[in-house]
């Protein structure tokens, strides 16, 4: 009669392993997904100091996810641990973008790709909903550089046609990335046509003479 009592060991000690990793890189994606989310608020309240140190808090929180899965290749690429370094790039991107900064590479956060692109593509919503404050206090050539960094977002993932298997459903995100930088396209041209015509306004009526009679 076969014994498996040794496989049936070895199992139960992998999968004890496995376990107890998966609930210690649930915990950490967890943290690194609210301080991903408190630096996209700090950086909308323009309180960047916060953005930057929430940032490097969730950096440390990334690398030691990565170091805890680096030998569990199943939970390294499991969806709960891609999409909390999906937001870390998110969060990361839109801070160096906001402050004018070089971007980091996908090798400088140690994501894959596939995740960097996603994360990329999130962020064209984050640049929209900051180019439309700025837009509230009239029109800006900072709302005008951003929409800049838009067009080449896309213009970037519309060039990685290859299959979602590969790119983690990156084609569905660029179809959203086309809609949001065209409506922003649209309130930034409406902004700047008001602003012109105001200022057609007042050179037309400062040239009136003045009423001596009000």
């Amino acid at each position: 009669m076969p014994d498996l009592s040794e496989l049936n060991s070895r199992v139960h000690q992998t999968f004890e392993t496995l376990n107890q990793a998966r609930e210690q890189a649930l915990l950490q994606a967890r943290q690194l997904t609210r301080l991903c989310a408190n630096t996209i608020r700090a950086i909308h309240r323009s309180e960047m100091e916060t953005a930057r140190q929430n940032l490097q808090e969730a950096a440390d929180i990334a690398a030691g996810l990565q170091r805890l899965l680096a030998d569990f290749p199943l939970l390294l690429y499991a969806g709960y641990t891609q999409d909390a370094l999906k937001e870390y790039v998110e969060a990361s991107l839109t801070c160096c973008i906001i402050e004018d900064a070089p971007l980091p590479s996908p090798e400088a956060l140690g994501v894959e790709y596939n995740t960097y692109l996603n994360g990329m593509a999130e962020v064209t919503g984050e640049l929209r909903r900051r180019c439309l404050d700025i837009l509230r206090q009239g029109y800006s050539e900072e709302a005008e550089r951003l929409l800049g960094w838009m067009d080449e977002i896309y213009n970037l993932l519309v060039t990685v046609d290859y299959p979602d298997a590969l790119t983690g459903g990156l084609r569905r995100q660029t179809d959203l990335v086309r809609g949001i930088v065209e409506r922003t396209r649209a309130d930034l041209t409406l902004s700047l046509r008001e602003e012109r015509l105001q200022k057609a306004l007042e050179r037309a009526s400062n040239r009136l003479p003045n009423d001596p009679h009000p």
